[in-house]
């Protein structure tokens, strides 16, 4: 739980290959797509001959479909070798994981290395501490039965302040605690969930309260809309990055300090697929630092832009596949082409946008402080309406709470899903 960043060592053509061809040759998840390969092909040729898998393929056979011929998970958990996770979401979706030990700080430290105001101040300050904000069903390190201590909840460098799995409706008295426990711990960064993290900071801005050694903020876990970051901004006045990944993967991208979304190549390669006219499409993840359970062709379930640049691609997110809605005409509309919408829009903490029936969305939404004034508002409404073009205005309403997925997070927009 050391807080730390590393430079990363640059990935060669030649390790990539052996990588991926060490993971066809001893994976029993890809020994049948193995023999349709041929054998000259490039590491980029044999992933892209490769199906693609999904988290079904993770917890279909679990664990046999990762361990090599002679491993035993007993063995491997009896040495300390590995350690099994799970990743975040509802019960039915959640998928077991076999991780390296320590695999998550080193890939985190990877990533963080990738932001050079972030490696400096952590340079500066090798024991930094860090608050966790996020949903206590994204906590694989802490086990909430009822509200465990903050000492118990309080790992290495780190604190998890998280109280409750519904941010909307902390009391005072929690938010109070969460204050607290911060101030005690004194961090150095936040490493937030953004929509649990901006309720606190209105709660903090509220109590008029700064934290005198915090330098940066990292937003993770779900995606951040701009209501979200200049929450953050406004109440601390530190800069606020986002860092991208799963609990499968590790960190893949991390936002530098130009506020470019720049991959983690040691960590994994990446790929698109289905782009639409923008190049706009679903990102493709083979990782290649947690040995114990490769992913290749990795479908993640994630949108993502990308764009040429001097050293590589650097990408722009886009939110979850499944959340993204259709035009009229079948044109996606992805979570960032709804999110930009707001991006004017002052005196908004959070929202949702449902598409109740085809072509008919409901807007609801939180005001912060004193609420967007309704030019605001409509201007929002009117922004979302060319996006969309839906047979009907867009209803919009105020609403006291919103109440997120099983895991804790939240969703930006639901698209009509007819029922079967």
């Amino acid at each position: 739980m050391e807080p730390t960043a590393i430079k990363q060592p640059r990935l060669t053509p030649a390790s990539f290959e052996a990588k991926v061809r060490a993971y066809l040759d001893e994976v029993p998840l890809y020994q049948a797509a193995k023999a349709d390969l041929r054998g000259g092909a490039t590491g980029r040729d044999l992933l892209a001959a490769l199906p693609l898998i999904t988290k079904q393929d993770i917890k279909r056979d679990f664990p046999r479909n990762f361990l090599r011929r002679g491993q035993s998970l007993d063995e491997l958990t009896a040495q300390g070798l590995v350690e099994v996770e799970h990743t975040a979401g509802t019960t039915d979706s959640r998928a077991d994981l076999l991780l390296e030990s320590c695999w998550w700080m080193r890939q985190e430290a990877w990533a963080l290395g990738l932001n050079e105001n972030i490696a400096r101040v952590l340079q500066e300050s090798p024991r930094a501490r860090r608050i966790t904000i996020s949903s206590p069903a994204c906590n694989g390190e802490i086990t909430y039965n009822g509200t465990p201590s903050a000492k118990r909840r309080s790992l290495g460098q780190t604190r998890f302040v998280s109280l409750s799995r519904f941010p909307f409706l902390l009391g005072e008295g929690d938010l109070d605690q969460m204050i607290e426990e911060t101030r005690a711990w004194d961090p150095v960064f936040l490493d937030a969930d953004p929509v649990y993290a901006a309720v606190f900071a209105l709660h903090c801005e509220r109590r008029q309260v700064r934290f005198p050694r915090l330098k940066f903020i990292f937003t993770s876990y779900e995606y951040t809309s701009v209501l979200h970051q200049r929450v953050l901004e406004r109440v601390f006045g530190v800069p606020v990055y986002n860092l991208y990944g799963s609990t499968e993967t590790g960190h893949l991208l991390m936002e530098n300090e130009a506020g470019r979304m720049v991959p983690s190549e040691q960590i994994a390669y990446l790929d698109v697929i289905n782009e639409d006219e923008r190049g706009v499409g679903e990102l493709v993840v083979s990782t290649l630092t947690n040995d114990y359970m490769p992913l290749l062709n990795y479908r993640i379930g994630d949108l993502v832009g990308r764009e040429p640049g001097a050293d590589g691609f650097t990408y722009v997110l886009h939110g979850r596949t499944a959340d993204a809605l259709q035009g009229p005409n079948g044109r996606r509309i992805t979570v960032r082409d709804v999110d930009q919408c707001f991006a004017g829009c002052e005196g908004l903490l959070h929202y949702r946008l449902q598409e109740a029936a085809p072509g008919n969305f409901v807007l609801s939404y939180i005001p912060e402080r004193n609420g967007p004034s309704p030019g605001a508002l409509d201007a929002v409404v009117d922004e979302l309406e060319q996006l969309l073009q839906p047979g009907a205005a867009i209803r919009s309403t105020p609403v006291k709470f919103l109440l997120p997925e099983g895991s804790g997070k939240f969703v930006l927009s639901y698209p009509f899903i007819a029922e079967t």
